[in-house]
């Protein structure tokens, strides 16, 4: 998911028209633009982009299945 407002240890996060607030507890250097992957409400990991570009053409392929 996409960093789009970062408030205190808080963030929102959008991806393919869901928009969640997580918590930043679990991760450093997190910034607006960065993509997170998100679990049981955490950010458990900031991807690269290019970690990020494959991951989203990934999950746009298995849509297209």
């Amino acid at each position: 998911m996409r960093v789009v407002a970062i408030d205190g240890a808080t963030a929102r996060v959008e991806s393919a028209g869901v928009s969640l607030s997580v918590s930043l507890a679990l991760v450093d250097d997190v910034a607006v633009g960065d993509h997170v992957i998100v679990h049981a409400g955490f950010a458990i990991t900031v991807l690269s982009p290019e970690e990020a570009r494959e991951t989203l053409a990934i999950f746009a392929r298995l849509g297209e299945a």
